[in-house]
This record gives C-alpha cells, sequence and structure tokens, in this order.
C-alpha cells in the first residue's frame, strides 16, 4: 500500500506539471490564431490545450486526490502522517476547482488558482516523499528502527602463532 501511495501521490504531482504545460499550449495557440487574424469571441470554443486543462483539472486529479484519500486510510501505518498530507492535498485540489469556476466571474483570483496549483503539485510530492522514506514498520526519521550488528567479544588484535 505504501508504493500504492507514492505512486498515485506522484502522478498527481506529474498531472499538475501537464495543467501548466496544457494551459500554456492553449493560450499561446491563441495567440498564435489571433496573430493570424483570427477573432476571439463567445463563438469561439476551446482547442486542444484548453480540453485537455479543463478535463485533466476537473476529473482526473480529483479523482486522484479522492484515491489517495481512500489508499492513505488502508495504508495507515505504513505511511506515517499520510492521512494528514492526503487530506490537504485533496483540500488543495478541491479549492483548485472552486478557483478555477470563481475565476471565470473574476479573473483576478485566476492569480490564486495558479498560485494554488503550485500547492498542490508542492503537497502532492512532500506526500510521495512520506511513502518513500517510509520503512516497512511505518517509522521514519529519529523514531526510525535501526538494526545494529551484535558486537563480539574477544580483542580485536590479530592472533599470533607462539613462537618455539
Amino acid at each position: 500500500m505504501r508504493q500504492t501511495y507514492r505512486v498515485v501521490s506522484g502522478l498527481i504531482a506529474l498531472g499538475v506539471v501537464v495543467q501548466a504545460a496544457a494551459i500554456a499550449f492553449g493560450w499561446f495557440d491563441v495567440l498564435h490564431k489571433l496573430d493570424n487574424g483570427a477573432v476571439l469571441d463567445k463563438n469561439v470554443h476551446e482547442n486542444a490545450g484548453q480540453a485537455v486543462h479543463g478535463m485533466n483539472g476537473m476529473v482526473v486529479i480529483p479523482l486522484l486526490g479522492l484515491v489517495l484519500l481512500v489508499v492513505s486510510l488502508v495504508a495507515g501505518r505504513s505511511v506515517p502522517g499520510g492521512r494528514k498530507w492526503a487530506g490537504i492535498v485533496l483540500g488543495l485540489i478541491l479549492l483548485q476547482v472552486a478557483l478555477a469556476f470563481v475565476s471565470f466571474g473574476a479573473p483576478v483570483v485566476g492569480t490564486l488558482h495558479g498560485l494554488n496549483a503550485l500547492a498542490v503539485f508542492a503537497t502532492a510530492v512532500r506526500a510521495s516523499l512520506l511513502a518513500r522514506e517510509a520503512t516497512g514498520s511505518g517509522h521514519t526519521g529519529a523514531h526510525a528502527r535501526v538494526d545494529v550488528p551484535q558486537q563480539s567479544t574477544g580483542t580485536s588484535m590479530p592472533q599470533t602463532a607462539p613462537k618455539i
């Protein structure tokens, strides 16, 4: 389960990267078309970049956030702090969706949408690192169990054969 937690949180971080690339492509495509004489009005349909951004942001990433939360509940002790970070990631994803809808009516809020995307990315990476750092016993950091070899008894001096 620890590996599943790591993979799902990593997919969320990757999803944010895809979001940034898709929206950049989408708007540069719009600017390119405007430079070539196209008119931007209410009859214009979204392009491929905007479609990927919308589908990924409204369906894929929120579903991955829910999956991460469910996995965190099952993973329990194998990822210390995993439930908390899964909840933070999902909360930021839900905030991201809300900010997107508000931004259509108040475009300045789109600034917060962009900044929150960085928070989603950072927390998803943090969640992934939690699972990577966790040991099989569920302990990390200062509380990690360390197996120390048994000390041998006797001398550390090499034994030499007696002279005759």
